[in-house]
């Protein structure tokens, strides 16, 4: 006797396990990282960044075999996924959580398993992330121009994610740059951790003002997607990181003047970034608490209060170690701590929700909106 398959309870499934997931992994990895890079001492110990890496790998493994279960037993979802233009950008975080992971096992991650295999693990993701980030910039644009047909006041800082994938490698990549051997080959990345710094850069001043001119013109987002405002951060400040690293690295790497070049950029450029990173983020916060008095819940954008803040707080680091002022030392501290509480309150709600049963079910169903009596067809024709 052939015994039915029963259906997976909405728990488990993956079918509605969106490619927004890697926010998570990405949000935790921060934690670790950002950790070590601020000016002053934390207190606690330097394993518990460690530990907070080793959850971030993990949870990046267990996604990763979860979205491959995706595209393996749910195509159709998942070609939908890319053909909404409310997820596509979303691919965006794979490259990201890579990235992320790869940075965390070049600065936290040896502690845990050891010098040679965290290079071998961060040259491994950064590689596999800056391909994929390169493509999702290119890619998703494409289908937004193509095949999604948007609207101008449709503009969402999800757009900003795929352009945010390169950014994310140019941070990443001068920390291996002492590791490879001397000559062309340091220049070689560092200069191109440069490009991607610049590819990124002009894309983000691209994309913003159709979302500033969206959010002046057509009102506040919908609740739900209030909290995405803080992505604005993740350019600016991941921007700010990527100059204090290339300072970092371009003694004995590129000759002068280009190496005195990089110590300037990463404080010329780095201190109004930052400045407008402040700005957006009184801005952003002032968003958000008004959608906390209408209503908003928890969702899973929650998690765009995570990998952006960690992002300043690294970005403010390397401000306070290029110029020594205490004047960024101080705020990279205090943006440390929202970090840390961003992510414990996205943490618990997302762990919440999924013992519910709420984050991996299917949509809600869209109102019905009914139809004026008499509609035009697309030929023009009236019925």
């Amino acid at each position: 006797m052939v015994t039915a398959t029963r259906p997976l309870p909405r728990a488990v499934s993956v079918r509605h396990l969106g490619p927004n997931w890697y926010a998570t992994v990405m949000g935790t990895a921060v934690v670790a990282t950002a950790g070590p890079a601020l000016p002053a001492h934390v207190p606690g110990p330097r394993g518990l960044f460690t530990g907070v890496w080793a959850v971030s790998l993990v949870l990046l493994l267990v996604l990763l075999g979860a979205r491959a279960g995706h595209w393996l037993h749910h195509r159709d979802q998942a070609r939908a996924h890319l053909l909404d233009p409310a997820t596509a950008p979303f691919y965006g975080c794979l490259a990201m959580a890579l990235l992320a992971v790869g940075g965390g096992a070049l600065t936290v991650g040896r502690d845990w398993i050891g010098a040679a295999a965290a290079v071998t693990l961060g040259g491994v993701l950064f590689g596999t992330g800056t391909v994929l980030g390169l493509a999702a910039a290119v890619a998703v644009p494409y289908l937004m121009a193509v095949t999604h047909r948007v609207e101008p006041g449709q503009a969402s800082p999800v757009w900003l994610l795929p352009l945010v994938a390169p950014m994310v490698s140019a941070a990443v990549g001068p920390l291996l740059v002492p590791r490879l051997p001397p000559g062309q080959p340091r220049e070689t990345l560092l200069l191109l951790c440069f490009a991607l710094f610049g590819l990124s850069l002009l894309a983000t001043l691209v994309v913003l003002p159709l979302l500033v001119g969206r959010l002046l013109t057509g009102g506040p987002l919908p609740l739900a997607l209030t909290p995405t405002l803080f992505l604005v951060l993740g350019p600016l400040g991941q921007s700010t990181t990527a100059a204090g690293a290339f300072a970092d690295v371009a003694p004995g790497v590129v000759p002068e003047p280009y190496a005195e070049g990089f110590a300037v950029l990463a404080v010329l450029y780095g201190v109004p970034v930052m400045g407008f990173a402040l700005l957006w983020s009184c801005f952003a916060t002032a968003h958000v608490l008004r959608a906390r008095r209408h209503g908003m819940r928890f969702s899973m954008t929650w998690w765009s209060f995570t990998f952006p803040v960690g992002t300043c707080v690294t970005g403010a680091g390397a401000l306070a170690r290029h110029t020594g002022l205490v004047a960024y030392a101080g705020p990279a501290v205090a943006l440390y701590g929202v970090l840390v509480v961003a992510w414990g309150t996205a943490a618990l709600g997302t762990v919440r929700g999924l013992l519910r049963g709420e984050l991996l079910a299917a949509p809600a169903p869209a109102p019905v909106v009914p139809r004026p009596a008499t509609a035009r067809t697309t030929s023009g024709a009236v019925r």
